[in-house]
């Protein structure tokens, strides 16, 4: 099977110090990969490459062929990215914060709509995507993070931590969506 992402000795380094050195791998297509390891060991690190939202300090990261650092818009397009970190504007709804990403990946009106209400009814969302995200719970700020990362129909996930601050129920309902994208 063809890999969809394949780093070649990839490395990234903070002020002096050395946090990912020399990987290689292929993750292959309609894998589902967790990466795990002791706090602080670069996981967030890697994620953050593997999504382009940082870039290595050395080696080169293809998405699906495409060379992540000489091609960012074509692989931007291709991933949806789910940081650790609470990205959303507080000071819009929920709603509006998943209508900015779907203008900036430039997602038809029509497919909006309906990626919109599909997913927000499998996550449970309806009653919230009014409220501004700062006066929702973390849990559901991390559904509505996922749904933003869904709204243009990305190729490949990466997601990190992506049930932080869910109760059960929550866990349960992002965990069977993500199965089922697979």
């Amino acid at each position: 099977m063809e890999a969809s992402v394949t780093l070649k000795k990839v490395g990234k380094i903070v002020g002096d110090k050395t946090i990912l050195a020399g990987l290689t791998f292929g993750i292959e297509r309609g894998s589902l990969v967790a990466i795990v390891g002791l706090n602080d060991s670069g996981k967030s690190t890697l994620l953050k490459l593997l999504s382009g939202y940082e870039s290595p300090n050395y080696g080169q990261i293809f998405i699906q062929g495409l060379d992540i650092m000489k091609r960012r818009d074509e692989t931007r397009s291709l991933i949806g990215y789910v940081a650790h970190e609470n990205d959303l504007d507080p000071w819009l709804t929920l709603e509006q914060n998943i209508r900015f990403n779907a203008k900036l990946y430039s997602v038809d009106t029509g497919l909006y709509k309906e990626r919109l209400d599909k997913y927000s009814k499998q996550l449970h969302l309806g009653p919230y995507l009014s409220s501004f995200s700062y006066k929702v719970s973390g849990g559901i700020q991390k559904k509505v993070m996922l749904l933003k990362a869904l709204i243009h129909d990305p190729n490949i996930l990466v997601l990190d931590e992506p049930t932080g601050y869910m109760d059960a129920k929550s866990s349960r309902l992002t965990w069977d969506l993500i199965n089922n994208l697979k």
